[in-house]
């Protein structure tokens, strides 16, 4: 039997956004064992504490990039777009049902302006990678390498996949001793070890 839906788009309803959320999504997994946090020490100092303008939360800046980057959604303004219907991106970002996104201009202005000639997003990534490194979500099995912004004359859809054969800890302590190394030649503490 042919049935038409009546139902009213316009309606008063109570919602919990977490049950909404897929209990097997990507995000929740991320959420569960990468901590943010971290992001706000990194960048008070590029922040006025007493003046301006309300800023957005710099981890919700970082997350909302990272989701970019993790989904392949290229432009800033289709980023935005997406947050805006999409619960899983709302709820990962601590954003409500119905809480305004921020504009993608607000994210290019930090990007051109903010974070302009600092290595900040290499900071946030290398964090990143430890947390994931540390919590055996990287196992450094198979390697895909990407050479952004060079151009070549190559075939964008032949790639190599390779097996590696060293172990999560070898890995480890191959890209801790390459960062260490990035760091004295910018003139930075090396990272301390960790007591394990």
């Amino acid at each position: 039997m042919l049935k038409e839906n009546n139902s009213a788009q316009q309606g008063l309803e109570v919602v919990y956004i977490e049950n909404l959320v897929p209990q097997e999504h990507m995000l929740r997994n991320i959420d569960k064992y990468i901590d943010f946090s971290f992001i706000r020490g990194l960048t008070k100092d590029l922040y006025c504490p007493d003046n301006g303008r309300p800023a957005i939360d710099p981890v919700v800046l970082f997350k909302m990039l990272f989701i970019g980057y993790l989904f392949g959604i290229r432009s800033e303004r289709q980023l935005v777009k997406e947050i805006e219907v999409n619960i899983a991106y709302r709820w990962f970002l601590g954003f409500s049902l119905t809480d305004k996104i921020p504009s993608h201009s607000t994210i290019s202005q930090n990007r051109v302006t903010r974070f302009k000639d600092t290595n900040i997003y290499q900071e946030v990534f290398d964090n990143i990678v430890f947390q994931a490194i540390n919590k055996k979500l990287v196992d450094g099995k198979i390697l895909y390498t990407d050479s952004t912004h060079l151009k070549a004359n190559a075939n964008k859809n032949k790639y190599t996949k390779e097996e590696v054969t060293q172990s999560t800890k070898g890995y480890f302590e191959e890209l801790e001793k390459d960062i260490n190394e990035d760091r004295i030649a910018h003139e930075k503490k090396p990272l301390k070890k960790k007591q394990k």
